[in-house]
């Protein structure tokens, strides 16, 4: 059964207005990878109080230049909070790599080594990208279940809403490339 079995990377999960788990109610999750092991993800709509200027002072670098000096780290999920992840524009446009980079496919890239860091602090570095402390994961066959009980939507991911939306507006974009309008969606879940 495994051989027929959907991929979801590189797509959003939409968490649905009934989402009992408040560490993903209201989010959206960019999958960075999905297969037979589980699944990893970004929360991209959920700042904390921390700017990237604040961060790469904590982790001794001189801050990146404005304004990528004043945005905001984000919350990435609930696992390995006290690590950074970078998801950025795939480098091949811009030549060069970082040691730990997973290439998504058809998608962005993430890197979690320091390097991708010391570039920003350097001036260099991804034009496009999004930090955040932690990581959503689920162990194999977890995210399917959640899905089958009506927790997430799932629709390919755009670019645009990661880098290019303000940041409370990207839940309702992302819903909005499945057409719907959030004030439609229901709390409770329709079974047969």
């Amino acid at each position: 059964m495994a051989a027929d079995r959907i991929s979801l990377t590189n797509q959003f999960l939409i968490a649905m207005p009934g989402m009992a788990d408040e560490a993903f109610a209201g989010t959206v999750v960019y999958l960075c990878e999905h297969n037979d092991n589980g699944a990893l993800g970004l929360v991209i709509n959920k700042p904390i109080s921390l700017t990237l200027g604040t961060l790469f002072e904590k982790v001794e670098l001189s801050p990146p230049a404005e304004p990528l000096a004043d945005t905001p780290v984000f919350y990435g999920g609930p696992v390995q909070t006290d690590r950074g992840f970078v998801l950025h524009e795939p480098l091949d446009a811009q030549g060069g790599h970082y040691n730990a980079t997973l290439a998504v496919p058809g998608g962005l890239e993430m890197t979690t080594s320091r390097d991708v860091l010391e570039a920003l602090s350097n001036g260099a570095g991804p034009r496009k990208l999004l930090v955040t402390l932690g990581y959503s994961g689920w162990a194999a066959g977890q995210l399917e279940e959640e899905i089958g009980r009506n927790g997430w939507l799932t629709v390919d991911a755009t670019p645009e809403i990661i880098f290019d939306t303000p940041v409370e507006q990207r839940y309702e974009k992302a819903l909005g490339l499945l057409g719907i309008d959030p004030r439609m969606l229901s709390l409770d879940a329709g079974h047969a």
